[in-house]
């Protein structure tokens, strides 16, 4: 049975899954067609919010040492092979997970130690969205070995007033064992080379 994460909270996925080398990210959210008000002001957004999911892979100082550790829609999978983006979502439009990422923790190089889960709004300042408008955000992981949920993280949209970018969750290395956090930390950004910048 998946546990269901807090805001701040973290569980070890070796503990949880022993053995576990290869899983799921998967990353969902709705978007309603149009919505009042907001860090922009009051509009009609027409437009489908395009949300982005990328991995940041930082070594044990928290950096990113190349752009080639940035797993997004334009780089879909990480040189080592270790993490595979399977495509990007341009409505957010169905049920269940609106993109993946694949991780093989075992090809993962030695010297990367955390994995950080963001989302930005692509476009967001000329389609004047923000993720307050954002509904039902999740992130979630599953043992890809017998397709088992592992943990789910909910967000809500109601705190993200102005945000355009959000760091979702981290995985990381400690000790020799792999846990997950939810981080679930806004933040005002244009795009992912934002994002990518607060870890530079």
């Amino acid at each position: 049975m998946a546990i269901n994460l807090q805001k701040g909270q973290s569980i070890s996925l070796s503990k949880e899954a022993p053995g576990l080398t290869k899983l799921m990210c998967g990353l969902g959210w709705d978007v309603p067609k149009s919505t009042d008000g907001g860090f922009f002001g009051a509009f009609k957004s027409t437009q489908d919010c395009d949300l982005d999911a990328s991995v940041i892979c930082l070594n044990q100082n928290g950096k990113m040492t190349d752009a080639g550790n940035v797993v997004y829609f334009g780089n879909l999978s990480h040189k080592s092979g270790a993490i595979t983006h399977l495509g990007d979502n341009l409505t957010g439009a169905g049920e269940g997970d609106d993109e993946q990422i694949i991780i093989d923790l075992a090809q993962l190089p030695k010297e990367i130690v955390k994995l950080v889960f963001t989302v930005n709004i692509y476009d967001c300042i000329a389609r004047k969205q923000e993720f307050v408008q954002v509904k039902n955000a999740f992130v979630r992981l599953v043992n890809i070995s017998n397709n088992q949920e592992l943990a789910k993280y909910h967000l809500s949209g109601s705190e993200y007033k102005g945000m355009t970018g959000m760091i979702m969750a981290e995985i990381y290395n400690h000790n020799n064992e792999w846990k997950m956090a939810a981080i679930g930390n806004g933040i005002n950004i244009n795009g992912l080379e934002g994002l990518v910048k607060v870890y530079a």
